[in-house]
């Protein structure tokens, strides 16, 4: 056996840290940045192994707790690509047929709903015809991350579907509208099901007042408060409710691939499409020179594919002015945590915490965030 295959061995091999080991870590973290409230879940062999929350939740100083509702931010495009591929092994859906074929009318004809994107502004660009699901969940739609980003406020097309790489909220919320309008299905009631099956229950991408009883508000990053917003309408792009607890039971289940054909669970984190970026943000930003693009940085169906040191690993980001969160999973050995943070100030400790559980595992921080958190 070769010295690098040694070395992955050992680090496969390696024991997930004891709860002692992984509360000093974050005690450490938390005293690091200021973040007021921070929650993890450990699975290991593709079943939840820890869970626990530190810090508060509000300015009264109540705790934050493993079963706090607090934002799942982004990581609700992972659930949503999840079940999208549950319709494509129902034969519902098909990654590849053009939402132009799902539709039964043409796009921009719709009227405005402000649960959805605006689609009237593709009318004098006909290739909105040509995205796909596959391309929505690819994040190479063409569009901004929202449309009411866009210096005129309307949607536009900035490059060939499917040709590159751009983070687009707008790209998932069209996955979202051909499931709707043109398979009558409700987004918000298949990822319920999903929910209910995986014991998750205080979970949602809408609002629920049982939820209102232990909430958590969110901090800035000077530090400022933010109360917790009611999601009123389903957004697959980012309005997901849910607790420390769930969404390890729901990264457990993608992990093993429960709920998925063999199949599907193998397309989720396939190798989709190369990302040529230096970092996520801004989405249009110049494509890297090929030599100096990372060779092993993709987009899969609803997150992101990187090769690293313990071989395919996948995670999801989630952010807000108030929130980070972060999902990472190593294939091998089905190993994966989990962070919900109430306050943006733990971003900066997400690469040492995920190293302490994991070991190193070849996260794209520098990608994800622009720069590496907690590196000057």
């Amino acid at each position: 056996m070769s010295l690098a295959s040694l070395a992955l061995s050992a680090l496969l091999s390696s024991a997930i840290p004891t709860p002692a080991d992984i509360d000093s870590a974050i005690h450490k973290a938390m005293a690091d940045t200021g973040a007021k409230g921070l929650a993890i879940a450990v699975i290991d062999n593709g079943q939840v192994a820890y869970t626990q929350a530190y810090g508060v939740r509000n300015t009264n100083n109540d705790p934050l707790t493993p079963d706090t509702i607090m934002y799942g931010a982004s990581l609700t495009k992972t659930v949503m690509a999840y079940a999208a591929l549950q319709l494509v092994d129902q034969g519902r859906l098909k990654l590849d047929t053009p939402i132009a074929d799902i539709l039964p009318k043409p796009l921009p004809d719709y009227p405005e709903e402000d649960k959805y994107a605006d689609w009237a502004p593709l009318k004098a660009d006909e290739r909105w015809r040509k995205i796909t699901p596959r391309i929505s969940l690819t994040h190479s739609t063409g569009f901004a991350n929202f449309g009411f980003l866009e210096p005129d406020g309307r949607l536009k097309i900035h490059f060939e579907p499917g040709a590159r790489y751009a983070y687009s909220g707008d790209g998932i919320i069209l996955l979202q509208f051909a499931i709707e309008k043109g398979l009558n299905l409700d987004v918000g009631q298949l990822t319920q099901a999903n929910f209910d099956r995986l014991g998750m229950t205080r979970t949602s991408l809408i609002w629920r007042p049982d939820f209102a009883g232990n909430l958590a508000d969110g901090w800035g990053e000077e530090g400022q408060t933010e109360p917790h917003d009611e999601r009123s309408k389903v957004r697959a792009a980012g309005s997901m409710d849910t607790t420390i607890t769930d969404i390890a039971r729901f990264t457990a289940a993608l992990v093993r691939g429960d709920g998925l054909s063999p199949a599907s669970r193998a397309e989720l984190t396939k190798p989709q499409l190369h990302i040529t970026t230096r970092s996520q943000f801004s989405s249009f930003q110049p494509e890297l020179p090929p030599a100096q693009q990372r060779k092993d940085l993709y987009a899969g169906l609803g997150v992101i594919v990187f090769d690293g040191p313990q071989g395919r690993g996948f995670y999801k980001g989630g952010h807000n002015d108030t929130t980070g969160n972060t999902l990472v999973c190593i294939e091998a050995g089905k190993r994966c945590v989990v962070i919900l943070a109430n306050d943006v100030r733990a971003e900066k400790a997400f690469p040492g915490l995920v190293k302490t559980i994991l070991g190193d595992t070849g996260v794209p921080y520098e990608w994800e965030y622009g720069f590496v958190p907690g590196v000057d």
